[in-house]
C-alpha cells in the first residue's frame, strides 16, 4: 500500500534530519547525554529482542545464557563504580527506580519528605495532585523539606524543625528522598541524617542528574554520607543508554530485588543493561577526569552568563558545583518564550521552575528560568573557553534580541569542530552520525 511505503520512507527520513541537525546544535539539556559508539552497538544488539524476567540464574524464560553474564558484569561494575554493596540494575528508567524503592521501603498513605519541584524536586517524587509519580502512582503523602532560594539547598535547621512538627501532628516522615532535577549543589545528607534515622526515617538519594558526577568522584558520596538507598538515572551526566540502577546496602537487597520484579517491571530491557555495563566500564577510566571537567564548564559557563548580565542562581555560593547552570530570565522575558527563541538558534535548553516563581503566578509553560546542562557538549570535547563562546551565543538571543537566523548560522560553524566523542575507549565514529543496517 502506498501509504505503508510512504510512512515507512518518512519516519526513516526523519531519523535522519533529527542526527543530521544534533550535529550542528548546542546540546544543553541537563537530562540527557550522547552515548559512546560502543554503547550504541550494544543497545542496537539481539539482546533487546529478548525476554529475561527475574534474576540471573533464576530465569523465567531460557536462552539467557550471555544475558546472564552481562547482566552479572553490569551489577559488578555498578557496585564498584558506586563504592556499593548491592545493585540492581534492571530500572528501566531513574521513574521506575524511584518507583520500586517505594514500593520496597512504603506502602500507600505513608509521608515522604522531598523538595517542591521550583525548589528543585522532580516529578517523580511529586503530590498526587501534580500527578507525580510518589502521590499518584504510589498513593504516598508528600511533605516538603525546608528550603534556603539565596543558598539554593535545602535548610538544615528549618527542616528539623517542620519534621517535629509534622512528629507532634502524628504525621511522622517513612522516608526522606533527596536530589531532586535542580540541583547545583551538594545536599546536606551529613547534617540531617543522624537526626532522620533518629526518628527511624528512611534516608534515600535520587542522584539521577549528578550519577555521573558522582561516580568520577567529583560531587558528593550519598552512600558514605549516610544514604541508604541511592537510585539514579544512566543517561544525564551518567552517559549510558536511557536506564535506571537502585544501589543500597547488601541488608535491603531482597526488598530491592523484589520490587523491581515482578513489582515494577517484567521484562527489563536488556539491551539497555548491556549498554550500561559498557557505559559503567567507561566510567571507571574515564570517570574522574570527565566529571572535572563537566564542572569546570559549568562554573565558567554561569561566570561567563553572569558577567554578561544574566542573572544566575546560586551566585552566593559560586553558581553551581554540579553540570546545571540556572538562568532567571524574568528581567528579560520568560524561560518558555527564550527556550524556543534559542532552539530556532540551534542552542537547545529547557525552560525551568525556579524558586518564586508560583507565588509570583508564573507556571510550567512560561517560568522564570532557563536550566543549562554541560556534561553533553563536554563528551563532545569543549573546554571553558568553548562555555565562554556558548554565554556569547546565548546572549545574543537573551540579551540583544539578535535574530535566531543570524546566530544560528554562527553556532552551525562552531559546532563544526566537535563531533567526536571523548572519554570512552572507542570513538571511530562521529557522535550523531546516523548508521544505516537496513
Amino acid at each position: 500500500m502506498p501509504i505503508a511505503k510512504d510512512s515507512y520512507g518518512k519516519i526513516f527520513d526523519l531519523l535522519e534530519r533529527h542526527h543530521s541537525w544534533f550535529r550542528e546544535n548546542l546540546p544543553l539539556i541537563a537530562s540527557e547525554n550522547v552515548p559512546s559508539p560502543a554503547v550504541r552497538e550494544a543497545i542496537v544488539s539481539d539482546f533487546g529482542n529478548r525476554y529475561a524476567e527475574g534474576w540471573p540464574g533464576q530465569r523465567v524464560y531460557a536462552g539467557c545464557t550471555y544475558i546472564d553474564e552481562v547482566e552479572t558484569l553490569c551489577a559488578d561494575l555498578a557496585r564498584r563504580v558506586f563504592k556499593a554493596e548491592f545493585a540492581d540494575v534492571r530500572p528501566i528508567s531513574g521513574v521506575c527506580a524511584n518507583l520500586s524503592v517505594y514500593s520496597a521501603f512504603t506502602t500507600p498513605g505513608d509521608l515522604m519528605l522531598a523538595l517542591a519541584i521550583p525548589n528543585g524536586g522532580h516529578i517523580s517524587s511529586g503530590r498526587m495532585n501534580f500527578s507525580g509519580t510518589a502521590g499518584l502512582v504510589h498513593g504516598l503523602q508528600i511533605e516538603y523539606f525546608a528550603f534556603d532560594s539565596v543558598e539554593m539547598n535545602i535548610d538544615v535547621e528549618k527542616t528539623k524543625t517542620k519534621i517535629k512538627k509534622l512528629i507532634d501532628d502524628g504525621k511522622s516522615p517513612k522516608m526522606a528522598m533527596f536530589g531532586g532535577s535542580l540541583f547545583l549543589f551538594p545536599q546536606p545528607i551529613r547534617e540531617l541524617v543522624d537526626f532522620l534515622k533518629s526518628y527511624d526515617i528512611l534516608v534515600c538519594y535520587d542522584s539521577a542528574h549528578v550519577s555521573g558526577l558522582i561516580a568520577g568522584g567529583q560531587f558528593q558520596d550519598p552512600l558514605r554520607e549516610g544514604a541508604e538507598v541511592m537510585t539514579l538515572s544512566t543517561h544525564k551526566t551518567f552517559f549510558g543508554p536511557q536506564g535506571g540502577i537502585v544501589l543500597s546496602r547488601d541488608k535491603y537487597s531482597e526488598e530491592i530485588k523484589k520490587a523491581v520484579f515482578p513489582g515494577n517491571t517484567s521484562n527489563h530491557h536488556l539491551h539497555t543493561v548491556a549498554g550500561k555495563a559498557v557505559a559503567l566500564a567507561e566510567t571507571l577510566r574515564f570517570g574522574s577526569e570527565y566529571a572535572r571537567q563537566v564542572i569546570r564548564n559549568a562554573k565558567e559557563l554561569a561566570s561567563s552568563l553572569h558577567n554578561m548580565g544574566i542573572r544566575v542562581l546560586g551566585e552566593k555560593n559560586g553558581f553551581t558545583s554540579s553540570h546545571q547552570v540556572v538562568m532567571d530570565v524574568t528581567t528579560q522575558g520568560d524561560g518558555g518564550s527564550f527556550e524556543k527563541e534559542l532552539e530556532r538558534a540551534n542552542v537547545i535548553v529547557n525552560r525551568q521552575l525556579i524558586p518564586g516563581d508560583i507565588s509570583a503566578g508564573r507556571h510550567y509553560l512560561h517560568p522564570g528560568g532557563i536550566r543549562i546542562g554541560t556534561q553533553e557538549v563536554t563528551r563532545l570535547g569543549m573546554k571553558e573557553l568553548e562555555m565562554k563562546e556558548i554565554a556569547e551565543f546565548i546572549g545574543r538571543v537573551v540579551l540583544k534580541h539578535e535574530k535566531a537566523k543570524i546566530v544560528k548560522k554562527d553556532v552551525k560553524t562552531f559546532r563544526e569542530s566537535y563531533q567526536k566523542i571523548h572519554f570512552a575507549f572507542d570513538t571511530k565514529e562521529e557522535a550523531y552520525k546516523y548508521i544505516r543496517i537496513r
